[in-house]
């Protein structure tokens, strides 16, 4: 039986480069936050948690826990601790997703997560044998990612530092791992999702 496996979207950003947060930002028909949300819930994980900070949802999508980070502003690492804060405790891993990121497919996730039932404790999707998101790791690897994840960076330098933990998994056939921080990206990704 597959473990249980929670989602954490990434959405505190004040999307600086783009001119206002990304959680505000609407891509074909709906917010960042509603597609992440998406993304992590069809691709099999439970419950989904949405961290924000600069700005909040006009809508709480669905079913998601919010948790608003208040030292957003000090960069990715304390949003991936308080997303990760607020997983249940039955939960034997965390899918960690970013909100800028609308292309990412949900069969992304249910890849991850079938790597974590066969016994991978970190798993990350690759495009075209490139590490990108979303990443998958096992609650018994948080506090190292998170001594690790400080100011701007998630769980990067945890994942350098530990490659034999790593189990890398093939996406770029089910999506793109396209980031959105300017206007060019967000009309190259509206052209992609009405496409």
């Amino acid at each position: 039986m597959p473990p249980n496996v929670a989602g954490v979207l990434l959405a505190a950003g004040s999307g600086s480069r783009l001119g206002r947060p990304k959680a505000l930002v609407i891509v074909g028909g709906q917010s960042l936050v509603e597609r992440g949300v998406a993304l992590l819930r069809d691709g099999g994980a439970r419950p989904v948690i949405v961290v924000t900070g600069a700005a909040e949802p006009p809508d709480r999508p669905g079913d998601a826990i919010m948790v608003r980070n208040a030292d957003w502003a000090t960069g990715m690492g304390s949003s991936l601790a308080a997303g990760l804060a607020a997983v249940p405790p039955d939960c034997a891993a965390a899918v960690i997703a970013l909100a800028d990121q609308p292309l990412v497919g949900a069969e992304s996730v249910r890849r991850l997560i079938a790597a974590a039932a066969g016994g991978a404790p970190v798993a990350v999707a690759c495009y075209k044998g490139r590490p990108r998101n979303p990443v998958l790791i096992g609650r018994e690897h948080w506090p190292a990612v998170l001594a690790l994840a400080i100011g701007d960076v998630g769980a990067r330098p945890f994942l350098r530092a530990h490659p034999e933990l790593v189990t890398q998994v093939e996406c770029g056939d089910v999506g793109r791992p396209d980031d959105i921080d300017s206007a060019a990206d967000l009309a190259s990704a509206e052209r992609l999702l009405t496409t």
